[in-house]
């Protein structure tokens, strides 16, 4: 959940799309050659309900699930599943379009992006939603 709270900026919604214009939608911000993979377009999975697109969710995490052992796993089978597994001070993105893309995880602005910062904003959602009294229903998923 703390992953597609954050993926989907705390929307849950099976719509929206990806501000930086990838052309990703969805909960967990499916690329379109992901969504190919899995047998559907960004069109379709964009149309459903956020109940119907964890189908694609589920299957989407199928293969990667039994090296996920962490919170910082679960969010690389999303970000970039090559880092499943590797260290916290693993560097994700580091020069070029990748990192001007997600330089905003570059917690201390040192000109790299490492797994663990890319995943304190989803530790930060899992904690956010962990606390008492901060429970949200999305209405969609009624």
């Amino acid at each position: 959940m703390a992953c597609m709270a954050f993926e989907s900026a705390r929307t849950f919604s099976p719509s929206i799309r990806n501000a930086a214009g990838s052309g990703a939608v969805g909960l967990i911000q499916f690329m379109p050659t992901t969504a190919r993979w899995l047998g559907t377009t960004t069109e379709n999975l964009e149309l459903l309900s956020a109940v119907s697109q964890l189908y694609y969710v589920g299957k989407y995490f199928e293969p990667y699930a039994p090296r996920i052992h962490s919170l910082s796993d679960m969010y690389m089978a999303i970000l970039l599943p090559k880092y499943i597994g590797q260290p916290d001070d693993a560097v994700l993105f580091f020069d070029g379009v990748a990192y001007r893309q997600n330089a905003g995880l570059d917690t201390d602005k040192d000109g790299k992006v490492t797994k663990r910062e890319a995943a304190a904003k989803v530790a930060a959602m899992l904690n956010s939603g962990l606390q008492p009294g901060n429970v949200a229903v999305y209405e969609g998923w009624l």
